[in-house]
């Protein structure tokens, strides 16, 4: 009977850091669309008008395109952050998100650049 209590209890405290977890998961990806997605954007729309040519003439519905292209999906944003160094690897250990980020990348590793 004891072996059941100290079973059930440790399956509860288990439970509990799971969910624990997977808030954080859920707070860090609420980072990425509160915090990151808007200076991607403006980061892209600098650099498309900064780099407008005759060759390359980066029209309103080419950097549009290019915005939703790459802030379609989280992992996209993030794989520009990084990329760009908008946030760096030491960042991202720094505040105990790359546990976050590698879950991040496995599970929408299908929509990666």
């Amino acid at each position: 009977m004891e072996i059941l209590v100290i079973l059930a209890v440790g399956l509860l405290l288990w439970m509990a850091w799971q969910l624990y977890r997977a808030k954080q998961f859920t707070q860090f990806k609420q980072f990425i669309e509160t915090e990151l997605k808007p200076k991607i954007i403006e980061y892209l729309k600098n650099e498309l008008i900064e780099n407008r040519s005759e060759l390359f003439p980066n029209s309103d519905c080419h950097i549009q395109a290019t915005i939703d292209y790459w802030c379609r999906y989280k992992v996209r944003i993030l794989q520009f952050a990084l990329a760009k160094e908008i946030i760096t690897k030491q960042w991202l250990i720094k505040t105990g998100n790359t546990r976050n980020s590698q879950h991040l990348f496995h599970i929408e590793q299908s929509f990666i650049h």
